[in-house]
C-alpha cells in the first residue's frame, strides 16, 4: 500500500498487523487520532470555515483490537444481520487505516445539515471524499454514510468527484489503466 489511494473492504482487507505510518490528533487537542497527513488536511479544512464548533470529528483511527471489540459487542447485542450491515469486519475497516473520519452525528440526518452541504462542496479541496455515497451502495456494499469521509489526497478527490466515482470505481480504473494516477499523488 503506497500513498492514500487503496481499498479497504471485505474483498481487500488490510495486511495482518497493519498500522498507519504516523498518527496525530484529528484537531489540536483532540483525543481522536488520524494518519498525520489526513489530520493536517482536516485541520486545514475545518480552519477554513472556523468550523471547530460546527463540524466535529467523532471517530477516527481505530486499532484492530478496538474494531474487533466493536464487532464482537455488536454481534452479541444486535445479532449477525445488523452487525454485518453496520459494522466493518475487523481487518476490513477504513478506520483501521487512520484515513477515515466520522463527522458530527453518525446519523442519516447529517445529510440535511448546512455542515454536510458545505463539506459536499469543499471537502475535495482538502483531499477528502464522502466514502459511501447514496448512489454507490451496490458498488461499495455499504449503506449510505453521509458522515464518513476518507482522505485520498486533493488530486484524487477532485478526480473522483469530477467523474462521480467511489473509491472502488477509482481504484479499479487505476488498476485497469482506464484512469491515470493524479500527478500530485
Amino acid at each position: 500500500m503506497k500513498g492514500h489511494i487503496f481499498l479497504v473492504n471485505p474483498s481487500h482487507p488490510l495486511p495482518e498487523g497493519y498500522e498507519p505510518p504516523s498518527l496525530s490528533p484529528a484537531l489540536p487537542g483532540s483525543e481522536i487520532l488520524l494518519e498525520s497527513e489526513c489530520a493536517s488536511a482536516l485541520t486545514a479544512l475545518l480552519g477554513r470555515i472556523d468550523a471547530w464548533d460546527k463540524i466535529i470529528p467523532v471517530s477516527g483511527y481505530r486499532p484492530h483490537n478496538e474494531q474487533q471489540t466493536l464487532w464482537d459487542e455488536t454481534m452479541r447485542d444486535y445479532g449477525e444481520i445488523f452487525t454485518r450491515k453496520y459494522v466493518a469486519v475487523p481487518g476490513c475497516s477504513e478506520h483501521e487505516t487512520g484515513l477515515s473520519v466520522d463527522l458530527n452525528e453518525v446519523s442519516d440526518d447529517f445529510k440535511y445539515t448546512e455542515a454536510y452541504r458545505w463539506l459536499s462542496e469543499n471537502a475535495e479541496d482538502y483531499g477528502f471524499v464522502q466514502r459511501y455515497p447514496e448512489d454507490k451502495q451496490e458498488i461499495t456494499g455499504i449503506i449510505t454514510e453521509p458522515w464518513h469521509y476518507r482522505y485520498v489526497g486533493q488530486a484524487a478527490a477532485k478526480a473522483m468527484n469530477a467523474k462521480s466515482l467511489c473509491l472502488e470505481e477509482y481504484a479499479a480504473g487505476l488498476m485497469d489503466g482506464s484512469l491515470e494516477m493524479p500527478r500530485s499523488e
